[in-house]
């Protein structure tokens, strides 16, 4: 225990330059065994330290401390000082220790979970999340642990904070697919598919050595969404009763999906899918009234009751009402004799807002162009990529292909 309060002294007085700190975390890293052989009897001298002035040293015991099982008792007060850890520590000194200020985070993830209160740790996990940042363009291993816990909250709003920045740097391809796995989740809660469409297609066209089950979990998903969003679906067969699912509604056959639904229900449910496959099945009556408007000018609303399937012009009318509402049609109802006159894109693209919408869309893929060049340049000078490039040179004697006829060259 003397070792321990020496260590705390040294904390206490090797924590306020920058030199300083370098040298306390050798020191820390020297009496890291020590610490977790400790474990059980440092939770006192984390009073004697300040977590806004003490950090790192702070880091350190804390890690050890929680190291061990923690009951759903203890929970709750680690909770509260990790809490108020993440909130107070300095940047610049956690991220000398990295991974232990994640491990900390995961094991803060676990107790709120325990205690099954998710809510408490969302806004700890997001300051944890900017602190570790080097950019907003770094994806850190914390982000996938935040948007799981606004999922299990059903703060959705908080996860698309994080889900509208670029992503360009990322630790572990892992943490790139739960990412965007867990915000594919997100998008659908707040019923964003065009942005959930994206995210999952990132897990299931990402580079992998081996199928994973994130990747299988997204393309379901995906499949899903596709038929939503765009009433179809664009990858291959890989999860065979999504495949069968997405046949049955390019038939345009409410009937027939209903009863294939029925038919599968138990596997829908077993992946925790159903609530989407239900979404899909009603999002084709729109499917159908979009085909309509390609077709007709005008039709009543029970011509369109007929078409689409649907039980009555009333359950038409609500259909059409809430298309035009979300900007999927363009139409007026006549309430007299229930004509329902579709239109065209009314959007000339001259407002001041368009214009401005326009100009920040430009200026984003210019700034992305930029970055990819940079990208583009490091790549070309990384010398194991100009190792695997020579020897693929090698495989081929270009000069095998100077005689290339006429007609061939461009």
């Amino acid at each position: 225990m003397n070792s321990v309060e020496g260590l705390v002294n040294q904390i206490q007085g090797l924590s306020t330059t920058a030199s300083d700190v370098l040298s306390l975390q050798k020191l820390l890293k020297q009496a890291d065994d020590s610490l977790h052989a400790e474990s059980t009897r440092l939770l006192p001298f984390l009073d004697q330290l300040d977590p806004s002035k003490h950090s790192l040293g702070y880091l350190y015991f804390l890690e050890a401390c929680t190291a061990g099982p923690v009951t759903k008792e203890q929970a709750g007060s680690y909770v509260l000082m990790i809490a108020r850890f993440i909130t107070s520590c300095i940047a610049e000194q956690i991220r000398l220790a990295p991974d232990k200020f994640i491990t900390v985070c995961k094991r803060f993830k676990d107790q709120v979970l325990l205690l099954e209160e998710p809510l408490r740790g969302v806004a700890p996990m997001l300051t944890a999340i900017r602190k570790l940042q080097s950019s907003s363009e770094h994806l850190t291993a914390l982000h996938p642990e935040f948007l799981l816990l606004c999922l299990l909250s059903r703060c959705y709003k908080a996860g698309l904070s994080i889900l509208e920045e670029d992503v360009f740097e990322v630790d572990q391809p892992r943490d790139l697919f739960l990412f965007c796995y867990y915000g594919g989740m997100i998008s659908i809660g707040k019923k964003w598919f065009r942005k959930a469409l994206e995210l999952l297609h990132n897990v299931v066209t990402a580079p992998m050595s081996t199928i994973n089950a994130i990747a299988v979990e997204a393309f379901k998903k995906y499949i899903l969404v596709s038929l939503i969003h765009h009433g179809q679906r664009n990858l291959k067969n890989l999860c065979q009763p999504y495949i069968e699912l997405a046949n049955s509604y390019s038939n345009g056959k409410i009937a027939d999906i209903e009863t294939y639904v029925e038919a599968n229900k138990d596997k829908f449910e077993s992946d925790n899918n159903l609530g989407l496959v239900k979404q899909a099945v009603s999002s084709m009556y729109k499917r159908n009234i979009q085909r309509l408007t390609q077709t007709y000018l005008t039709l009543s609303l029970q011509d369109i009751a007929n078409r689409v399937q649907l039980n009555s012009p009333k359950e038409a009318e609500m259909h059409v009402l809430q298309m035009i509402k979300d900007g999927e049609i363009y139409a007026t109802i006549n309430q007299k004799d229930g004509m329902v006159r579709f239109l065209e894109d009314p959007e000339q693209y001259k407002t001041c807002e368009m214009i401005e919408h326009i100009d920040s869309s430009i200026q984003r893929l210019m700034t992305l162009s930029k970055k990819l060049n940079g990208l583009d340049e490091l790549m070309s000078c990384d010398p194991l990529y100009l190792l695997k490039a020579g020897r693929e040179r090698q495989r081929f004697d270009f000069d095998d292909f100077d005689n290339v006829p006429q007609r061939f060259n461009i």
